[in-house]
């Protein structure tokens, strides 16, 4: 099942997506599907993220070869978070502004788990039930001010750094999943999600075992290696086997 999040006019609403057609909820996916009776064409709404996260944790240096080429030895033996702040999604199609603080700011492709219930210590055999689906994440980055800084705040958490989308997949195998990134049409990332040192079961069991979550946050799992700068003007895709592409253009912050 595909689920997003529109907007049809000035209204805000969730739906499920089948084929070319949006059958829209009267309320939140998060319990009961309760469907309002709407039935609109993809063309009538506008995608929106798939979700509004209470907040967005983060886990870094999740694939050995994107530590190897960021310098590092070998992969952290426990998974290393950071949070990123609701503010900084974005969904499918508006554009990542670059700071003016930055002189480089780069992609990140990443697959993001949905949290679909409040859940706290939650065991690896249950992570299942916790899990809402999965959607395709740009972890966007200011590399120069990541390293400036000695810690990831700032560099992480602007304005339109988290896209997300295009919707959230329910039925989707995290195990294996190709993963990649376009810019302007050239692959500059291609992996897999069975590269990651951590997977997603261990990621949710660690994380809940440190915090809270709460239905709608999310969880992105890593990048692989390939991340490269992006300039204003470039259109940025990322696309995840399975669940499909979420594409954003890059501009200049004004």
């Amino acid at each position: 099942m595909r689920i997003c999040r529109v907007a049809v006019g000035d209204e805000l609403s969730y739906g499920v997506l089948e084929g070319e057609a949006v059958a829209l909820l009267s309320s939140h996916p998060f319990g009961p599907f309760e469907p309002d009776g709407r039935v609109l064409r993809v063309e009538e709404v506008r995608l929106l993220a798939p979700v509004l996260p209470s907040k967005v944790v983060a886990v870094g240096r999740n694939y050995a070869e994107h530590v190897r080429e960021m310098g590092g030895d070998a992969p952290p033996s426990e998974p290393m978070v950071f949070l990123k702040p609701s503010t900084s999604v974005i969904g499918p199609g508006e554009p990542i502004a670059l700071p003016w603080q930055s002189e480089r700011v780069e992609h990140e492709a990443e697959l993001a788990v949905v949290i679909g219930r409040l859940c706290r210590d939650v065991p690896e055999d249950r992570v299942a039930d916790v899990v809402l689906g999965y959607t395709c994440a740009n972890d966007v980055t200011a590399r120069d001010l990541q390293r400036a800084d000695g810690q990831w705040g700032r560099a992480k958490g602007f304005d339109t750094f988290c896209p997300l989308g295009p919707w959230i997949e329910t039925a989707f195998d995290p195990e294996d999943a190709a993963i990649e990134c376009q810019v302007n049409g050239e692959s500059r990332q291609s992996g897999s999600t069975g590269d990651m040192v951590h997977s997603v079961t261990e990621l949710v069991a660690w994380i809940s075992s440190v915090m809270t979550l709460l239905p709608g946050d999310v969880i992105l799992t890593g990048t692989p290696a390939g991340v490269s700068a992006i300039t204003a003007g470039d259109v940025v895709r990322v696309t995840i086997d399975g669940i499909g592409t979420l594409e954003n253009p890059v501009v200049d912050r004004v």
